[in-house]
């Protein structure tokens, strides 16, 4: 197969905070050098912000680093945090805490979209010299003979769902660098493979997550309060199962209203979608919606892992950036700020390493990296609150206790670390816990799945071959259903995966939408066998996030 090659110093896979914030470093360096870095960065999207999915309040510590001015440029914080509040949600009524705990307070932060965030970043990135293309999902690492990783491929178009060229083919690109940063966010497919053929993970935890559902409305004026956070727990969701809420009041009368369940759940009949839904209907939080009109729906899978599950982050030819390598701070429920600073720490580090005037010093494996994260303010804020996500295993009020404890005694600094265990084997059988019966949407404050897919604007061309991959088409039926009433059909926030019933054979059939898919993730994730592999589809599917 012949592709089109294109050589750049560095190649960036993914169009987000990190990979953004990499590549406006190395164009800064490469200026401040008087030395030129070609920088190229691939996004699968169809543009800059479209799988850009986040709360989002932002700490700007990382920015105020990289783009000093960025008020002077226009940046889109437009809403400072100006009140909040955590609430305890019973299943009538609600509870203020008192006091909010030290790590998720937001003093001097802002809401924001973090999709309009990640355009400004681009305009930015692109301002400098940066090359950005949309719409090319990598879809494999390229090596050499001695398997230095030297870039990676997009993937081909116009592909039928039989594997046949259409008259519409193209082939996929090359894109060799000296160095490859990937930056793929949340549980990325390169990413995978990287971990397995370089063992990253080696002596770190399993990396946990959760998946966040998201919404975004428009509100009457008279109920809009701009710069107001409030996040939720409780109800609906179990004291055995960690999750919980948040509102943020936008600008322009909107609201961002999410939920976020722990993958770790091990009830198969729990419903992150359902769950979301059925939370918009507690008392105390309906009335923020009356009158309202919802405008955007989306999910994506969030790491939990912390501090003890953050792999190796370098290998020969290149390394991982902010959510590939997992470095989102759960207590303080954010992530952006730790990503852009791992990629500022990444484009130092690239650039010290191909800029050397000692030619002996532009090879290798790029250690000054990490060592230069584990020296930072990223190491030691996720260091600190290590046990506080992991202490929920023993419920919500017994965690509480804990990350009390751990926070104001003894101030992140315990000489015990708490272990994670992987998500997908967290999951009891089905015959263990009972049927949740969860109401009907209404149609007016909560909202079926598919009605919700097409809020997200998700599109992929029906034809092209899934993009999710069954390694055993059997274990759905012999397996999932058997044992876990096929929790395939309710850990998907979007209706891809259907238990058909009334086949030719009798035996029922896994069906799989994949043109629902919202590219979350959550199915390569809770998968109790793993047996479903997300790869990315043809260039510019998925959903297409306005203002998210």
């Amino acid at each position: 197969m012949e592709r089109e090659i294109m050589e750049y110093d560095v190649v960036i896979v993914g169009a987000g905070p990190s990979g953004l914030s990499a590549a406006i470093r190395l164009r800064q360096l490469a200026a401040e050098s008087e030395m030129d870095l070609s920088v190229c960065v691939l996004e699968k999207g169809s543009e800059v912000g479209a799988h850009i999915l986040s709360g989002a309040v932002i700490e700007t510590r990382a920015l105020d680093e990289l783009i000093p001015n960025w008020k002077d440029l226009g940046a889109p914080l437009k809403t400072p945090v100006t009140q909040e509040s955590l609430i305890h949600l019973s299943e009538t009524g609600s509870f203020k805490f008192p006091t909010i705990p030290p790590q998720m307070r937001n003093e001097g932060n802002y809401i924001i979209s973090l999709g309009n965030f990640c355009r400004w970043m681009a305009e930015q990135a692109e301002s400098l010299g940066v090359e950005i293309y949309p719409g090319f999902p990598a879809t494999e690492v390229l090596y050499d003979k001695a398997g230095t990783v030297i870039g990676v491929a997009t993937g081909e178009m116009g592909v039928d769902r039989n594997g046949e060229k259409s008259s519409a083919y193209q082939a996929g690109m090359e894109l060799r660098a000296k160095q490859t940063l990937f930056a793929e966010g949340c549980r990325g497919s390169l990413t995978k493979t990287l971990f397995d053929r370089f063992e990253l993970t080696k002596g770190s935890d399993p990396q946990t997550f959760g998946i966040g559902i998201k919404e975004l409305w428009e509100i009457p004026p008279e109920l809009h309060n701009p710069g107001e956070v409030i996040h939720t727990v409780g109800w609906p969701l179990k004291t055995d199962t960690y999750g919980g809420s948040f509102l943020y009041h936008l600008e322009d009368n909107q609201v961002a209203v999410g939920f976020v369940v722990g993958l770790d759940y091990q009830n198969p009949h729990l419903d992150p979608y359902m769950e979301f839904q059925r939370f918009k209907q507690h008392p105390c939080i309906r009335e923020t919606f009356k009158g309202g009109t919802r405008l955007a729906y989306g999910a994506r899978a969030l790491n939990e892992g912390g501090f003890q599950s953050i792999p190796k982050l370098t290998f020969p030819g290149g390394a991982l950036l902010g959510c590939s390598a997992g470095f989102m701070n759960v207590p303080k429920i954010k992530g952006s700020h730790t990503a852009m600073k791992s990629g500022i720490l990444a484009a130092e580090a690239v650039a010290a390493h191909l800029l050397a005037e000692d030619m002996s010093l532009r090879t290798g494996e790029l250690e000054t990296y990490e060592s230069s994260v584990k020296s930072s303010w990223i190491w030691k804020e996720l260091r600190k609150v290590r046990n506080i996500r992991p202490a929920f295993r023993w419920g919500l009020w017994p965690a509480l206790l804990y990350s009390a404890f751990d926070t104001y005694i003894l101030r992140g600094k315990a000489p015990w670390t708490f272990r994670h265990k992987p998500d997908h084997a967290q999951l009891k059988l089905s015959t263990e816990y009972q049927p949740i019966a969860y109401p009907k949407p209404d149609g007016i404050i909560s909202f079926d799945r598919l009605s919700s897919v097409y809020m997200s604007n998700t599109n992929h061309a029906e034809d092209q071959p899934t993009h999710l991959k069954l390694k055993d088409a059997n274990i759905p039926i012999t397996v999932n259903l058997a044992k876990y009433n096929a929790p395939e059909q309710r850990f998907c926030p979007a209706g891809v995966y259907e238990i058909v019933e009334g086949q030719p054979d009798g035996k029922p059939k896994l069906q799989i939408n994949s043109q629902n898919c919202v590219h979350c993730k959550t199915c390569d994730i809770k998968d109790p066998t793993q047996n479903i592999d997300w790869v990315p589809p043809e260039g510019g599917g998925g959903p297409n996030y306005p203002n998210m």
